[in-house]
């Protein structure tokens, strides 16, 4: 079912949504008390469907086809639906009308039972509980947003896309291919995780390459004769030193070797041996620079005898700060002044679903929810004052962007 055609209202001032945004905040609380009742971690399907059970019925009221896209599972354990809503808009491609994407998620880090142990509480002007920054509060910010605009008539994009996702906590692996090919032609998009807590946007965040190295030695009997073998873990250990050596050696560049595994038997001279390698960069340059200088280091071990294979298990785009992006940040910038708000761009090292629309070539903000922080930990806090004025950034901004 489609919404009424509605003609194009001009995009108003941040200040004159303000108040549509906080005549919605008793419900807002509602509903994210609500959301926070439902356990959803990443792989508690039954749990994040409830969520995008939710999500859907609310989107179809106000106009929104919808699309459910099951995915999965991951490493074995079923993970929930891909919820996905589309709103045709008033004003066409060819007249400068955007194709906006709105993406967040629906997982949480926590297990079955959290909600019940720690349920949404509300001191002074902080909600508390299980995902009600990371990103309850965020996604249910983007819905409060495009509901504003649909009653308001500002609807001047050609689409607003609204796209939620089961398993970002967990590095979006079930659903990745589904959010390229939903965001795939977006003019924009914009990341519904929760503002940093000083209020910025985010802009910048790194991407990462997963690598596994596998040091290949030679077996003997350590007792009798340890000199016929080609000790894989010493290898392994000379290894780990010289590539913790390679941070600092780039900007914005950091490298982690967290998994070390080595050998089965005491008297067995250590046939072979694997490091897990994280590379972190804020450029694709940078991730790109920091995989071949570990494929050099690794192609001259220190032990005779070993030899070392780098293996790329997995790689996310980072989100970059291109010159497309410092412009909608400059729009945000303005839209937020009208309302009082103070705001920049922040960088950060974690990565989020806003990683796969940049990695696409889209003009990508995240932090568009409220402000929040302490997420995963039973401290996680989202600021219920401040929400209203960053639904109506959120809201203002949609109403804004144009193609070109």
């Amino acid at each position: 079912m489609s919404a009424p055609a509605r003609p194009t209202r001009p995009a108003p001032a941040g200040a004159d949504l303000l108040p549509l945004a906080r005549s919605r905040m008793p419900s807002y609380l509602a509903d994210l008390a609500e959301l926070v009742a439902v356990d959803s971690g990443s792989y508690s399907p039954d749990g994040v469907n409830r969520v995008a059970d939710w999500f859907e019925h609310r989107l179809g009221r106000i106009g929104f086809t919808t699309e459910r896209v099951p995915v999965g599972p991951v490493e074995g354990r079923p993970c929930g639906d891909v919820l996905v809503g589309r709103l045709a808009g008033t004003l066409p491609a060819d007249r400068g009308g955007a194709r906006i994407l709105l993406v967040g998620h629906m997982d949480t880090v926590f297990e079955d039972g959290t909600a019940a142990a720690r349920p949404f509480t509300l001191d002074g002007a902080l909600a508390h509980g299980p995902g009600v920054s990371d990103d309850k509060g965020g996604l249910l910010a983007g819905l409060t947003a495009a509901e504003l605009l649909v009653d308001q008539g500002l609807t001047g994009f050609a689409e607003l896309v609204v796209l939620a996702t089961p398993d970002e906590e967990i590095g979006s692996p079930a659903s990745r291919p589904v959010t390229e090919r939903i965001a795939a032609g977006a003019d924009f998009a914009l990341g519904l995780e929760c503002a940093r807590e000083n209020g910025d946007l985010v802009v910048e965040r790194k991407g990462v390459a997963d690598l596994r190295i596998t040091v290949t030695g030679r077996a003997a009997h350590a007792g009798i004769e340890p000199e016929r073998g080609a000790n894989a873990a010493l290898a392994a250990a000379h290894l780990v030193v010289e590539l913790q050596a390679l941070n600092g050696r780039w900007p914005g560049v950091t490298l982690n070797v967290g998994v070390v595994r080595a050998g089965t038997r005491v008297n067995i001279v250590c046939p072979e041996a694997e490091l897990r390698v994280e590379v972190r960069a804020t450029t694709t340059a940078g991730l790109g620079t920091a995989v071949d200088a570990i494929a050099a280091v690794a192609a001259r071990t220190a032990v005779d005898g070993t030899t070392a294979q780098v293996e790329q298990v997995d790689l996310c785009p980072p989100m970059e700060f291109t010159p497309a992006a410092r412009e909608m940040l400059r729009l945000a910038r303005t839209v937020a002044a009208e309302l009082a708000i103070d705001l920049d761009g922040a960088s950060t090292g974690g990565v989020g679903d806003a990683n796969l629309t940049s990695g696409l070539g889209i003009p990508t903000l995240d932090g568009l929810g409220p402000v929040g922080g302490a997420d995963h930990s039973p401290e996680e806090w989202l600021d219920t004052a401040g929400a209203p004025g960053r639904i109506a950034l959120l809201a203002g901004l949609v109403a804004r962007l144009r193609r070109g």
